[in-house]
């Protein structure tokens, strides 16, 4: 008996973008470094997979600024600089004001079933945070970025508009791949990462947006003074 239609396309699609979450988790950890190339048919004798879901995978990848295409000798890491890294802070800065506009409007606890739903989902992001900020104490990049990713991916959800959401992850996933490449350099990051996540969830919970935009604000000062710093050797 034949299977349900379409199986094939999901499994690729699936496939796609198991790749394409790798090849990120790759640039993000430093093992893809910004200018190297590399094919597709190199990308998939690596994963040991065809090439269609590879190069569908690196499109994406393209699309979303972290490789560059090249007709002729296929993808590069892309290589952001000083300025890259200061107008995605602000574009991000720009987005998570409008998300703090939104509780001022009283959106967050028109959240689906109601504050008692919003209250929860916070609660978990809390979570997240902890986890994000225990990883800024301990100097671990890599797992402080996953779980940083996840703490702004799950808190941007709570306005309810995807749309924003996915820009926003975009725009944390660009600009922490522009920061990497120097915050790999140190040795010794404890105490050097922001680790102001349950801060800002304990403000937003108060619906204190006036602290909210005052922990973003000392964040992105923060993270533009040390990646100028760093840049600048």
């Amino acid at each position: 008996m034949p299977g349900p239609r379409g199986t094939g396309a999901v499994t690729r699609s699936t496939l796609r973008q198991q790749i394409a979450d790798a090849l990120r988790d790759e640039v993000l950890a430093g093992r893809l470094q910004p200018g190297q190339e590399f094919t597709v048919k190199e990308i998939a004798e690596q994963y040991g997979v065809s090439a269609t879901p590879v190069r569908e995978a690196l499109v994406d990848l393209s699309a979303q600024g972290l490789l560059d295409a090249d007709q002729h000798r296929g993808f590069r890491v892309h290589e952001y600089s000083l300025d890259d890294f200061r107008g995605i802070v602000e574009a991000r800065g720009l987005v998570v004001d409008g998300m703090f506009h939104a509780i001022g409007d009283g959106r967050l606890s028109r959240l689906r079933s109601g504050e008692a739903r919003a209250t929860a989902a916070l609660a978990g992001v809390r979570r997240r945070g902890e986890e994000a900020q225990r990883a800024a104490g301990a100097g671990d990049l890599t797992v402080l970025i996953g779980y940083d990713l996840r703490f702004w991916r799950e808190l941007s959800a709570l306005f309810g508009n995807p749309y924003l959401s996915d820009f926003l992850h975009r725009l944390r996933v660009q600009s922490w791949v522009c920061a990497v490449q120097h915050l790999r350099r140190i040795r010794e990051l404890r105490g050097v990462l922001w680790c102001g996540h349950t801060e800002l969830v304990d403000a937003l919970s108060r619906r204190d947006t006036a602290a909210a935009r005052a922990i973003i604000d000392a964040y992105n000062a923060h993270s533009l003074a040390l990646i100028e710093r760093l840049g600048a050797g």
